[in-house]
């Protein structure tokens, strides 16, 4: 018996779509399943998690802060990288800013707000800010020198608007008023620059609309190499990164030694007993897992009291 054509095509659809529900429904997730049982695998396919005293603490593969309830850091413990991800290391929003090095200039607060303790929801750092005040943060912290080219001394963004008529170039030789763009009047004293070309700096007003200014970013003198590191004060793409550099780890061996009454030696030993080197020898960079080195502080140096 010969079937219509309509009922022929029909029934190729109805087959081929059983098949690829057994294909892909039932045999594809049961392979999947059974290549993550494999010795070797099994750990990575079950989230890498980490265990202390026989309780999860974390994953190997996702990064977490170590601070106190009211957010300050815990200074017996290596700090990790900074993250963008929802209120930090959140796997479920994971992002970047997708801010560029071209976002200097701050979004200023409402200082009757700044002044009551609130916050203002309108308000937004720029990326330079946000990069200057960890900075500041992190020297304070290790007790080193937080400056950093282009950032004030109370860790905003060192930008001012240049106002007066401009050459060809776009330069302004001979401004008639200058403006710290990331500093506010009534919470700032006064600005990080007395004057530009002998103009007085003034301080930025909430508001006040400076884009008819020049922008003019300031290096200062800050050390061309900062004293920390570039991956303490930038976050990673994925906001999730667990690792850290050496040099960021070494930076925080004396608090941690400290915190702990033991020497920097043996701090420094655990370092590198945890740092990992490149993939497969040249993929990548050396890296500190910061979850596990944390976990061997505990594990050899416990905190007594």
């Amino acid at each position: 018996m010969r079937y219509p054509s309509w009922i022929r095509q029909h029934l190729a659809a109805l087959r081929a779509l059983l098949v690829l529900t057994v294909l892909l429904g039932v045999v594809y997730p049961l392979a999947v399943f059974a290549v993550g049982r494999i010795p070797g695998l099994k750990d990575h396919a079950d989230g890498s998690y980490v265990t202390l005293h026989g309780t999860r603490v974390g994953s190997a593969i996702i990064g977490q802060s170590f601070t106190a309830e009211n957010g300050d850091p815990l200074t017996r413990y290596f700090q990790s990288r900074p993250s963008n991800a929802g209120d930090g290391y959140d796997p479920t929003a994971t992002a970047a800013s997708n801010l560029g090095p071209e976002d200097v200039v701050d979004t200023l607060p409402d200082p009757r707000l700044v002044t009551t303790g609130k916050a203002d929801e309108n308000a937004r750092q720029s990326l330079l800010t946000q990069v200057c005040a960890r900075s500041k943060a992190v020297g304070e912290l290790e007790g080193v020198n937080g400056a950093r080219p282009f950032c004030t001394p109370g860790g905003v963004g060192a930008v001012l608007a240049v106002f007066g008529p401009r050459t060809t170039a776009g330069a302004v030789p001979h401004p008639t008023r200058v403006v710290s763009l990331n500093e506010e009047e009534g919470v700032v004293k006064a600005p990080f620059l007395a004057t530009y070309n002998g103009v007085p700096v003034e301080l930025a007003r909430f508001g006040e609309d400076y884009a008819a200014g020049l922008t003019v970013p300031i290096r200062g003198d800050a050390p061309a190499r900062p004293a920390v590191p570039a991956d303490a004060v930038t976050a990673s793409g994925s906001g999730l990164d667990p690792h850290i550099s050496p040099a960021y780890a070494a930076l925080q061996v004396r608090r941690v030694a400290k915190a702990r009454g033991i020497t920097s030696a043996q701090v420094e030993a655990l370092v590198k007993d945890e740092t990992d080197g490149r993939d497969l020898g040249f993929m990548g960079e050396a890296r500190v897992n910061v979850l596990k080195l944390n976990i061997a502080l505990d594990r050899r140096f416990p905190v007594r009291g």
